[in-house]
């Protein structure tokens, strides 16, 4: 009494893609029509030529850099301390529970520091934290959620003005034609 459902088979092996039978360059992925960019991108591990495309990389790399280290200090209460030197020679520290602490115990920098530290770092409640990441994970949730309605009443109101054959959005009337 079911319609039996049609399946696709794959094709035969003679006819299967291989990328190793097709020359290198028509390989390449290449953005669907329509996008603007290609997406995240890995880049080739060499020196960007470009100084300023060179400096965006640096900064957007550094803060992904203090982003992992935090999250390592955090996840694991490790002490850490992360130190990069610019192009031009401009000096960036990251610590955990600060950069002099963890450099004063590995024995380059006053151990009273270092002490100092510590002990206020043994004082610090991780539950606490620990919360706060939790409470901020629910709200990126939260975040999301709304941005998607948003963009669902956004698409509603583009259709609105389509069927209402206005040019901008703030000439219509949202309430008369949304029931129609």
């Amino acid at each position: 009494a079911h319609p039996e459902k049609e399946t696709e088979h794959p094709p035969p092996p003679s006819s299967r893609f291989s990328p190793s039978c097709v020359p290198r360059s028509t390989t390449r992925m290449q953005p669907p029509l329509g996008k603007k960019t290609k997406g995240r991108q890995r880049r080739e591990n060499r020196l960007v030529e470009d100084r300023e495309s060179r400096q965006v990389t640096f900064s957007k790399r550094k803060s992904g850099l203090w982003k992992k280290a935090s999250e390592l200090a955090l996840l694991c209460r490790a002490s850490l301390a992360v130190v990069v030197f610019s192009e031009a020679g401009k000096g960036f520290a990251f610590g955990s529970p600060s950069t002099d602490a963890v450099l004063a115990y590995a024995g380059y920098g006053d151990a009273d520091v270092h002490a100092a530290a510590t002990a206020a770092a043994d004082d610090v409640e991780w539950e606490a934290l620990e919360a706060l990441c939790r409470e901020t994970e629910k709200k990126d949730v939260e975040v999301a959620a709304e941005a998607a309605w948003m963009s669902g009443v956004g698409k509603k109101v583009a259709d609105v003005q389509t069927q209402a054959g206005k040019r901008f959005w703030w000439e219509v009337d949202v309430q008369t034609h949304a029931g129609k």
